[in-house]
């Protein structure tokens, strides 16, 4: 199922993008995913993919751009906004969360990812379910 889409995670902490990476690709089967460690010539960059991704991944606090700035970027192009856009975030505190609901993201997923959860969330999304999901253990 989830090889059937692509995905685009912008992250800027490198073991959040290797952890990421690892469950997309040994647990989920997914070939189809691009990793950009920062958001500099996002548009530019995404545009460049054989293909216009299924789902971005944004993390919300990164530099030049912010996830909410990416998200605006994603929704103002023609191309790009019929994709999902899913913050991926250890920003989970409740009024964040509403802060990510209120800018329009389809959902968010808290860190640190799980690698028991973390397909079934991505599941739900694609499936369009809207998620706000914030782990137990933060």
């Amino acid at each position: 199922m989830f090889d059937d889409y692509s995905y685009v995670y912008v992250e800027d902490d490198q073991l959040s993008r290797e952890v990421t990476q690892m469950i997309f690709e040994n647990a989920m089967g997914v070939e189809r995913l691009w990793i950009f460690e920062d958001s500099d010539n996002f548009v530019q960059r995404v545009k460049a993919l054989p293909s216009v991704p299924d789902i971005f991944l944004l993390d919300i606090y990164m530099s030049p751009l912010s996830g909410f700035e990416i998200l605006k970027m994603i929704r103002s192009d023609d191309e790009l906004r019929q994709s999902l856009v899913v913050a991926l975030t250890a920003s989970v505190m409740s009024d964040e969360v509403e802060l990510i609901k209120s800018a329009g993201f389809d959902g968010a997923i808290g860190k640190p990812l799980s690698v028991t959860t973390f397909p079934d969330l991505i599941r739900r999304i694609l499936k369009g379910e809207e998620i706000w999901y914030i782990p137990d253990d933060t």
